[in-house]
């Protein structure tokens, strides 16, 4: 007899439907596996036979023929475990349902009959509501991000028995409870802005950077706090939105990464790779493409600290995704689009011994190391980077100074605001578009430049051999200093300041 029944598969973050059909027949006791299985998938017929036995079912002693359709795309993983075991359950018979073809089903097995986690539910329950489904059955430890989704019903189950009763209508188990993204949840102990003393043109670079979504590099000699700065940059971003929220979390699911409880993600993601990482542990790859780094920091930040330590053929691999907001990693048999809008904060040491230009210490590079050490990152790249920002040695007396520093949550507070204007003024775009992302279409639109603004950018331009890119970043920067301090116009004073960031761009000899 034959029977169908529904499951998932993850296709680089984002989730398939795939159908499971179970044929059984007379003759010798074979069960094959078809349509592009993998190992794990192929070993399945182990785990799924001694999982029906162990729950109190007999197994067909008869021909099994599974097909996972569509058959021309790889299945890998041991979610189909669970959809295997309850199809073989209805093509022999042992049980009978009416609803199998209305529910999809997640899950590994255990021999004993028990049902375990699998990674990337959320994208699989995303792809059944886009199919219609009436539901998904899911492992018990899934059901909170699996109820995340709306529009479907969560089944929970923690046995194979359960998921055979409630299919065959023996048994009620009711949908696990929606959950949401929860207010005001910002850790007690997170890193906070008033802890960083002096450096406050620094901080107030950092906060433009987080108004606008602008990457930032900060050049300074060790000691300087620019690590310390930047790790405390994501506690004045805005909480992620629902939308941003879902899309995360997808991504943290695929790679199992979830908090725990697995519910979604409330904080923006903040990833620091060592400078030792591959070009395919940065943007993504693999023989089936998995996310790298940068799709790990879609929604958030990713730092990258002695920026020059990284290889050069390896950062240089950013400049795609600082433009496009995506990664596209092309194999042989397929090609598959990750998401990758994050901001890039970068830091390094104007020199191997950090110290060129310090008045407190000597260099001691000589020209050759200096030259070596700077062209690590191009020209290209440097300019894709919005702010560059220098970090001079903080003097004693404002180690030791008393005076209160502003607080991550005030600075968070005009984030917000901005973030705010931003999201009416580009109503109807992508979620979490910001200034940092604006076309020259947009800054016609939104970055009208008066005379005076003109003619302050032109000299600019003129005197720091400011590229069109280079001008175009300088126009948004200041369009993001005009939404800090609730202008609707840019004037000569957001112009000005905006290319102060353009002025200590790293030397590159």
């Amino acid at each position: 007899m034959l029977a169908k029944i529904f499951t998932g598969t993850v296709y680089g973050v984002d989730g398939l439907l795939i159908e499971v059909e179970t044929d059984i027949s007379p003759g010798l006791p074979v069960f094959a596996t078809v349509g592009l299985a993998e190992g794990a998938v192929r070993e399945a017929r182990d785990r799924v036979k001694s999982a029906i036995r162990n729950s109190g079912y007999s197994f067909p002693n008869r021909r099994i023929t599974v097909n996972l359709a569509p058959a021309d795309l790889k299945k890998g993983g041991t979610g189909y475990d669970l959809p295997i075991a309850l199809s073989i359950l209805l093509a022999s018979e042992t049980i009978t349902s009416e609803i199998a073809t209305l529910y999809a089903s997640i899950g590994e097995l255990s021999l004993d009959g028990s049902v375990r986690r699998v990674n990337g539910v959320l994208p699989m329950v995303l792809a059944a509501r886009k199919a219609g489904l009436k539901g998904v059955i899911v492992p018990v430890e899934n059901c909170a991000e699996a109820a995340a989704v709306e529009g479907i019903s969560v089944i929970g189950i923690a046995t194979l028995y359960e998921a055979a009763e409630f299919l065959a209508g023996l048994r009620t188990i009711n949908p696990s409870q929606q959950t949401g993204l929860e207010e005001n949840h910002y850790p007690k102990h997170e890193p906070d802005f008033s802890e960083v003393r002096g450096q406050e043109h620094v901080k107030r670079a950092l906060e433009i950077a987080a108004a606008g979504n602008h990457n930032v590099l900060m050049q300074g000699p060790p000691g300087s706090g620019k690590t310390m700065l930047a790790r405390r940059l994501p506690s004045i971003l805005p909480e992620l939105t629902f939308e941003e929220a879902l899309e995360t979390s997808r991504i943290y699911s695929v790679m199992g990464l979830l908090p725990a409880g697995g519910r979604l993600m409330r904080h923006r993601p903040f990833r620091a790779p060592h400078h030792t990482i591959s070009d395919a542990g940065l943007i993504g790859g693999g023989q089936i493409p998995k996310p790298g780094e940068v799709t790990l920091s879609h929604n958030g930040i990713l730092f990258l600290d002695e920026l020059p330590e990284f290889r050069k053929n390896v950062i240089e691999v950013l400049r795609q995704p600082m433009e496009d907001s995506t990664v596209t990693i092309s194999r042989a048999a397929t090609s598959m689009r990750f998401p990758a809008a994050f901001l890039m904060v970068a830091a390094m040491n104007p020199c191997p011994c950090g110290y060129l230009g310090d008045p407190g210490h000597q260099c001691t590079c000589t020209l050759p190391q200096i030259q070596r050490y700077s062209s690590q990152i191009s020209g290209p790249l440097l300019d894709r980077i919005d702010i560059h920002v220098e970090v001079p040695a903080v003097p004693f007396k404002d180690i030791k100074a008393t005076a209160p520093a502003e607080q991550s949550s005030l600075i968070r507070e005009k984030v917000c605001r901005a973030r705010a204007i931003q999201e009416r003024r580009f109503a109807g775009a992508a979620p979490g578009f910001t200034n940092s992302r604006m076309e020259p279409r947009d800054l016609d639109k939104h970055c009208r430049l008066d005379d005076a603004c003109q003619s302050l950018l032109e000299k600019a331009a003129h005197r720091l051999s400011l590229s069109a890119r280079a001008c175009h970043r300088v126009i948004k920067i200041s369009r993001t200093i005009a939404d800090l301090a609730g202008e609707e116009n840019i004037g000569s004073q957001h112009i000005a300041e905006a290319i102060q960031y353009r002025r200590s761009s790293p030397r590159i000899c």
